[in-house]
């Protein structure tokens, strides 16, 4: 993984193989004609420097190669021998009234993108916007990790030059240290759960994926216990087994568990609950083979959980947190749950599986009592539930559903901060709540027609209690299907770091 330092010499002085900067795009001007001449990007401090270093005009040249620095923009300029760097990128950030942290997360994703076949970059990204010196060093470092993250493991032709090395130069040497090492954290976090949704089904089904969650936890701050097939069966985990029963692999339910220094019963607890379907056929109520091309994802939620849990306890936050991965594959066979079978779900409640491919809010719900049962102090559950929240808001916008206005609030909140924005929707109990009454068993697993991401989350909202609850339906977040930024293609990662942010501010 590409290693993040400080330093304090000159930005020019650094013997990179790229020198990034940063320019900002000028400020619109409402009666500016469309066929006037490009105005000139204004440079920051840094970029202005550097280019008298370099004895040319960096913004002339900036207008002569047709540079508009919108965000996320990149040109790349030769230093011709000036400085030993052989290179300068400079990204853009757009105009300087609407800049912000996240700008500068993309603009340091496009610089690690730029040197992907180089060693070493060097930048002063993370002072071009003034301000918070901790947040923009997080940006700036975050973007540089993620815009360099490459899913490689599958593949035969890797290439043999790549970035390795990036060094952020100037400010507070101990705010920025300091900053580098928590995002550097975060990043890995968010690494780590975009390679286990990037894997091959083949090589993550229940049981491999959890003892590869519990071996990537060893030697932490975290204890992992696994539920096996005969343990969900002794607990009456119906959902789970229920869900796993047409595969040869059984469900696995695996609890990871930090404790901070010093935690004593009462202090703040947290309990995350991700869905972790490793593969996803829709089982006998079977999907187009089109739509299980990305049905690996269907785990993302269980790989947040994962990756939020080893990074609070990395940071080593002063909040119990608790992570509860639902593993199962829904797989068709002979001894597939059929569309009218009904199941027991952990504490009793039965559930009658009206179609086997709303199978992720079954594996949730014994999760969700499970969680519970631990008594914390609020219950998160992350899923990649529903199609109808792509529907909803597309592939940038997660949703969020909740039974508490503060929790919800401060999640959108965290999101909004670090560029994951999330919108919540209505629990819609009244009008919907009766859709789920069963005529032969208690609940049934899916209702009417639209509002499906409401009527799912309805439905779980079934096996919690009074507790502050929230419900985050990543289907359209946590998959990409084109590069943008940090969001490398396949998975993102998301929302890792939103569960952080909120985390960091309890």
């Amino acid at each position: 993984m590409l290693t993040v330092a400080s330093a304090s010499t000159p930005l020019a002085e650094h013997r990179a193989d790229l020198l990034a900067v940063a320019a900002f795009a000028p400020e619109a001007a409402e009666d500016r004609p469309a066929d006037a001449p490009l105005e000139p990007p204004v440079l920051t401090e840094g970029a202005a420097a550097l280019g008298d270093t370099l004895g040319i005009d960096l913004a002339a040249e900036l207008v002569a190669v047709g540079f508009d620095a919108s965000p996320g923009s990149s040109v790349r300029v030769p230093t011709r021998g000036a400085v030993p760097a052989p290179a300068v990128l400079v990204v853009g950030l757009g105009p300087r009234s609407k800049a912000t942290f996240d700008h500068l997360r993309r603009a340091a994703a496009a610089a690690a993108q730029a040197a992907s076949r180089s060693d070493a970059v060097a930048t002063d990204l993370h002072l071009a916007l003034g301000g918070d010196q901790t947040l923009a060093t997080e940006a700036v470092t975050e973007g540089l990790l993620l815009g360099a993250y490459r899913y490689t493991d599958f593949k035969s032709d890797v290439p043999v030059a790549t970035l390795a090395d990036a060094t952020l130069h100037g400010g507070d040497p101990d705010i920025v240290d300091a900053a580098v090492a928590a995002a550097t954290v975060t990043a890995t976090a968010v690494a780590f759960a975009r390679d286990l949704v990037n894997t091959p089904p083949q090589a993550k089904r229940p049981p491999a994926l959890a003892d590869r969650v519990v071996a990537a936890v060893d030697g932490t701050r975290v204890a992992a216990r696994v539920l096996d097939e005969a343990a969900l069966a002794d607990g009456g985990y119906g959902g789970l087994l229920g869900v796993g029963q047409g595969s040869t692999e059984p469900p696995r339910l695996v609890e990871l568990t930090y404790e901070p220094d010093g935690w004593a019963a009462g202090g703040r607890h947290v309990a995350l609950v991700g869905k972790g379907i490793t593969f996803d056929t829709g089982g006998l109520s079977l999907k187009p083979s089109a739509s299980m091309e990305t049905m690996k994802m269907d785990m993302a939620g269980a790989a947040t959980v994962a990756g939020v849990v080893t990074a609070a306890a990395a940071m080593e936050l002063p909040v119990k947190v608790t992570g509860l991965l639902a593993l199962a594959e829904n797989m068709p066979s002979g001894t597939a749950t059929r569309v009218s079978d009904v199941l027991t779900i952990r504490g009793g409640t039965t559930v009658e599986v009206l179609n086997t491919d709303a199978e992720g809010r079954l594996v949730l719900a014994d999760a969700l009592v499970h969680a519970c049962e631990l008594e914390p102090d609020a219950v998160i559950d992350v899923a990649t539930l529903t199609g109808a929240a792509i529907i909803a808001l597309g592939d940038r916008i997660g949703i969020v559903m909740a039974n508490d206005d503060d929790l919800a609030d401060a999640i959108v909140d965290a999101g909004a901060r670090i560029g994951e924005p999330f919108w919540r929707l209505p629990m819609g109990e009244e009008q919907y709540g009766e859709e789920l009454e069963g005529d032969v068993a208690d609940l049934r697993n899916i209702g009417g027609r639209g509002a499906g991401t409401i009527r799912a989350g309805l439905f779980l909202s079934r096996f919690v209690d009074e507790r502050p609850w929230a419900h985050l339906d990543i289907a359209g977040i946590a998959w990409t299907e084109s590069a943008a930024g940090y969001r490398t293609k396949g998975a993102t990662g998301s929302p890792v770091r939103t569960l952080l942010a909120w985390l960091r501010d309890a």
